[in-house]
């Protein structure tokens, strides 16, 4: 995987689907694009030591890092406006505060749990691939899913609809 020509195809072909990862961790796009930066630039250092396919490897070091981030975590204040923005239709509207409702419940829980729910819900992958990506044993995995799961089900905020839509 020497090359920097292979290096260009992996980051040409892969960005997407790993900045979809990067969101789903960060839920916001200004920092994923960050995240999947700086994983790209880590794997590019080790790039001529990478044997296989190295998507496992990167997805490693974009929730090692996202993992790493909570000290410099920004946190949303809200601003006063003057006037109220237009409201849309209702159905729009209880559709993404049922999306809210569920991304801050996510956001409340720890950030190893939130990544085993972002990779194994979002992403689709095994226990076996999320314990590769994170570097945990799949016993792990099962015990972070299941606490976190638990603490979403007893999270008074979340509503029953919001948690199957």
């Amino acid at each position: 995987m020497a090359s920097s020509d292979t290096f260009a195809e992996f980051v040409t072909a892969r960005s997407p689907d790993l900045q979809r990862t990067a969101y789903l961790l960060t839920h916001d796009w200004a920092q994923a694009e960050d995240l999947l930066q700086t994983a790209l630039v880590r794997a590019w250092g080790a790039w001529g030591r990478i044997d296989g396919n190295p998507e496992p490897y990167v997805r490693r070091i974009m929730v090692n890092v996202y993992a790493s981030w909570w000290r410099r975590r920004w946190r949303h204040v809200e601003q006063p406006m003057s006037q109220l923005p237009d409201r849309r239709a209702a159905d729009q509207v209880s559709r993404v505060d049922r999306r809210d409702e569920v991304w801050q419940a996510l956001g409340r829980l720890p950030r190893r749990q939130r990544a085993v729910l972002v990779l194994r819900y979002f992403e689709d992958m095994t226990e076996a691939q999320i314990a590769d990506a994170m570097s945990i044993s799949v016993g792990t995995v099962k015990s972070q899913a299941k606490k976190a799961l638990e603490k979403l089900r007893l999270d008074e905020s979340l509503t029953l609809e919001a948690l199957h839509r």
